[in-house]
């Protein structure tokens, strides 16, 4: 994906299958049904077929199982970072990684279920504090202090 100039590839990975335990158990638990085989293995094929990638300037996911669909997200627009572990992915060092973005498309972007979340977060806000030292860009928050509401 990095195919600008300047633009090299930092981190790549998929969400984990254990976001899947819940189906991949009931289907189990139903595989006399056959129909539930099918379920788990749809399942199985999406989430494999969804790939993160983080370059210097850029995220990128990739989704589909037919037909691809990419979309990018430029680091500059990410205002802020959450690391969420849940409790049942935590049991296996896993966690998502949630972005709040200034982009109109993606206010919010999740790595789902990832292996070492906090390395992943501290790449993120390195990266993207270099993007906006490089393009000049300043985040402004502005308060309303009228105190008659």
């Amino acid at each position: 994906m990095a195919q600008a100039s300047g633009d090299s590839r930092i981190w790549e990975g998929h969400p984990s299958q254990w976001i899947n335990f819940g189906l991949y158990l009931i289907c189990l638990l139903t595989c006399f049904l056959v129909i539930p085989l099918f379920i788990a293995g749809w399942r199985w094929l999406v989430t494999k077929c969804t790939h993160y990638e983080l370059t210097t300037q850029r995220i990128f996911l990739s989704t589909g199982v037919f037909n691809k669909k990419t979309d990018a997200l430029e680091l500059y627009r990410v205002l802020d970072l959450q690391i969420a572990e849940p409790f049942f992915l935590r049991l296996f060092g896993l966690g998502n990684v949630v972005l709040t973005t200034s982009d109109r498309t993606t206010p919010t972007f999740t790595f789902r279920a990832i292996h070492d979340p906090r390395t992943l977060a501290d790449m993120l806000r390195k990266h993207v504090e270099a993007c906006r030292v490089a393009k000049g860009t300043r985040e402004i928050d502005f308060v309303d202090n009228d105190t008659n509401l």
